[in-house]
């Protein structure tokens, strides 16, 4: 059973205990429910909610350690490169290949470390995205099953004099 049926079943159930729950006395539009009953049906919606957010805080953190990954190994491609140029500066040949292939490693590790940035960020957008459509979508149910519940609510009359019969003398 999918997340989003379960939690309309579970909202169906909860509003009808409150329909049929016994009235307060003098209590206007209160009544007298299971709490315990109540409470687990709300335990249970908040468990089936969707885990998109969880998920998308999970892909951000897995977006800046990939990042982090991208850049340490920038990083030590850099160093590399200057290591190996440090080493061939006796040959004037050998630096300027050296200082050329640097460059281009450096180049390439910048452009690589972008792309992975611009890959992770449009990755999380879209999973944000899908987020927020759903919990707008869980938001949007959970307004019409409250204006649906209101709406089918009795009136109770506004004060204990409306309640007593009149006296016909």
């Amino acid at each position: 059973m999918d997340n989003e049926k379960n939690i309309i079943e579970l909202l169906d159930v909860l509003y009808g205990m409150v329909t049929e729950a016994w009235g307060v006395p003098l209590g206007n539009d209160k009544c007298i429910i299971e709490r315990e009953k109540a409470v687990e049906i709300i335990n249970d919606i908040k468990a089936a909610l969707p885990t998109e957010l969880a998920e998308a805080k999970r892909l951000v953190a897995a977006r800046d350690e990939f990042i982090g990954n991208a850049k340490r190994e920038a990083e030590a491609m850099r160093k590399t490169a200057e290591d190996k140029a440090r080493a061939m500066v006796e040959e004037q040949a050998v630096v300027r290949e050296a200082r050329a292939f640097s460059s281009e490693m450096i180049a390439s590790a910048e452009a690589k470390s972008r792309n992975l940035r611009r890959s992770a960020g449009e990755y999380v957008d879209q999973i944000m995205r899908q987020a927020e459509e759903t919990l707008q979508a869980a938001l949007s149910t959970m307004k019409a099953t409250h204006q649906t519940f209101q709406g089918a609510m009795p009136s109770v009359p506004q004060s204990a004099e409306e309640n007593e019969p009149e006296n016909e003398e």
